[in-house]
This record gives structure tokens, C-alpha cells and sequence, in this order.
């Protein structure tokens, strides 16, 4: 068996630390503690709950860990005026990335929202170990949420294209609320179809986003209505 097969507290410190340093986000001893706990569940029961394609360790921190906390500060500067923001995740899966925006930000409120039920048993498991009291686990749609606790933001990184993650969940959104995408290469062809599907109804930023220790395009996509 690799090393990199096998869940080692130290590597994954130096990884997690290598990270944060080279995205310039400063963390504090607790949260760096209870991200690497989170890292281990996720280590621990991927086999059991089929919560990532990727085998090997090293680069669940890259994919995963990393490639959710390089999102923070965009989020921070979005949300800065808000209070108690609410956010929900939608297709979180293994909770990426509401769970690591739930230890980062304990002031924010994140709802996590997945339809296959083993998957979000593993989140309650890790709600409950993590006492992270700012998050809510929900089982089913996000069609099926009711609508008269819309949220400031929504966001994603498991949804195919950008227009069905925006027909699916605008009726959650607050009206001054936002999208926030995660998406691997530029979304050029989709956000044209948004335009075409809704005219003149919502404007896009798009960031670049440098993800240490991973060799692959991340952007995210802001949407809110013009």
C-alpha cells in the first residue's frame, strides 16, 4: 500500500500548511486542527460512502481541501455586509466546500443539500464530530426546499452546467442574493446558454482562481440579477 493510500496526520499538516501559505489565508490553530479532522473522515469512509473518485491522499488535499478554501476570500469580500449570511451548498456530496466554509466562517449559516442519503449520513457524522453547530444537513432536491427562507448564497461545485444549477435553485435565492459557481475550465458555452434561456436577467463575474499543488483550471462564476 502507498504512502499516499494511507492517512498520515503529519503529511497532511504539511500539505494543508504549504497550501494556506502559498493562498496567503491566515487560519488559526482550531481550524487548521478541525480541517485535517474533516480530511481524515473523509479519508476514512470514501471507501464506505463513495465520497470522491480519488484514491490517493495527497491529492484529496489538493482537490478538496485546498480547492475550497482558495474560494474564502471571494466569499468574504461578497458577503462582508451581510448578517449571518445564509448559505446553502447544493450537490455537496462529502460537504465540499460547505463544510470547510462552515469551520472557516462560524458566524455564517450553511445548509448542505444532497439527494443520496449515505452521503449525508456521513455529513451528520461529521456535523456531530466537528460540533460545527453552523450547519444543517438536508437529504432530497433543491427544487423541493421551500422558498420563504431564501438564502444570500448558493453555491456548487458538483452541478454539470451553469443553467441547470440556475433553474434548479433561483427560487431559493434572495432577490439581491448571488450564485457562486465552481467550475474547472472557463464556462464560456454555458453561460451563453444562460443568456439565451434568461435574457438580460443575470450578470456574471468569472475569477480565476490559482489553487496550490493543483495543475488543473479552476474558475468560479458569480451570478446575481441585473
Amino acid at each position: 500500500m502507498s504512502r499516499a493510500s494511507v492517512f498520515n496526520p503529519v503529511r497532511a499538516a504539511e500539505l494543508l500548511n504549504n497550501g494556506l501559505r502559498d493562498m496567503q489565508l491566515l487560519t488559526t490553530e482550531y481550524e487548521r486542527e478541525q480541517l485535517i479532522r474533516y480530511f481524515e473522515l473523509m479519508a476514512k469512509w470514501n471507501h464506505v460512502y463513495n465520497l470522491s473518485a480519488i484514491r490517493d491522499l495527497d491529492k484529496m488535499v489538493s482537490h478538496h481541501l485546498l480547492d475550497s478554501l482558495v474560494i474564502i476570500g471571494n466569499f468574504r469580500n461578497w458577503l462582508s455586509g451581510t448578517m449571518t449570511p445564509r448559505i446553502l451548498d447544493v450537490g455537496t456530496g462529502g460537504g465540499l466546500p460547505g463544510v470547510v466554509l462552515a469551520i472557516m466562517n462560524p458566524a455564517w449559516q450553511l445548509t448542505l443539500i444532497d439527494p443520496v442519503h449515505k452521503k449525508t449520513a456521513f455529513l451528520t457524522q461529521v456535523k456531530a464530530q466537528l460540533n460545527l453547530n453552523n450547519l444543517t444537513v438536508v437529504t432530497g432536491k433543491v427544487e423541493d426546499l421551500p422558498t420563504d427562507t431564501p438564502y444570500d448564497c448558493i453555491t456548487s461545485r458538483a452541478f454539470a452546467s451553469v443553467i441547470d444549477f440556475v433553474r434548479l435553485s433561483e427560487n431559493v435565492l434572495k432577490p439581491d442574493g448571488f450564485f457562486a459557481a465552481m467550475k474547472g475550465v472557463m464556462p464560456a458555452d454555458e453561460l451563453n446558454e444562460l443568456e439565451q434561456f434568461a435574457p438580460q436577467t443575470w450578470q456574471h463575474e468569472i475569477i480565476k482562481l490559482n489553487v496550490p499543488q493543483l495543475d488543473a483550471e479552476r474558475h468560479l462564476v458569480k451570478l446575481n440579477q441585473k
